[in-house]
């Protein structure tokens, strides 16, 4: 996988961040925005008002908020660089792309951390194999990303970010750690 896939690029983006996304007022929002509601920052051109003093605006979700590459994913690959600013129509659709592609992109970031432990040749196959099917090498379609979260894609990543902790050189390196602090 290409690590800059898994970085996020808001000039590439719709703003999906900030339209599908939902959020209470508490301590890292300064007020509550619903799922589908445009936030109240965002301009006319996707970019945020406040994008310089998020945090001294009380916007500190945002600051720490990371989609891992899922919106421009989204917004270029799934809709061919369309928005729902534009289309108005296409804004649900693109709000749950953006949310599932979010929980693609967020367990294959750590599918792909999992390359540097120190895993049996077996379990660097298996890793290999979900990093493979999270990351396909033919572009993701709205059916394809349905279909693999709909599926057993996300939970058997899940299970397998799991397993890794009953793996013996997993817990030497935990215990290696302990040490160090």
């Amino acid at each position: 996988m290409e690590q800059d896939r898994l970085k996020p690029d808001c000039d590439s983006c719709a703003a999906l961040c900030c339209i599908a996304l939902a959020f209470d007022r508490s301590l890292k929002f300064s007020f509550d925005k619903a799922a589908g509601e445009v936030c109240r920052n965002l301009d006319g051109c996707h970019a945020c008002t406040i994008h310089s003093s998020l945090s001294a605006q009380g916007m500190g979700g945002c600051v720490q908020f990371d989609c891992h590459g899922a919106g421009q994913r989204v917004t270029q690959d799934l809709f061919g660089g369309r928005s729902w600013r534009d289309e108005p129509a296409i804004a649900p659709a693109m709000s749950a792309a953006f949310l599932s592609m979010m929980d693609v992109h967020a367990v294959l970031a750590l599918i792909d951390a999992a390359r540097q432990l120190p895993l049996s040749a077996a379990r660097e196959r298996e890793r290999a194999t979900i990093a493979a099917t999270l990351a396909p090498s033919e572009p993701w379609t709205l059916s394809s990303l349905r279909e693999a979260v709909a599926g057993d894609v996300v939970p058997r990543a899940r299970a397998f970010l799991k397993s890794l902790a009953a793996e013996p050189q997993v817990e030497s390196l935990r215990g290696s750690a302990r040490s160090i602090r």
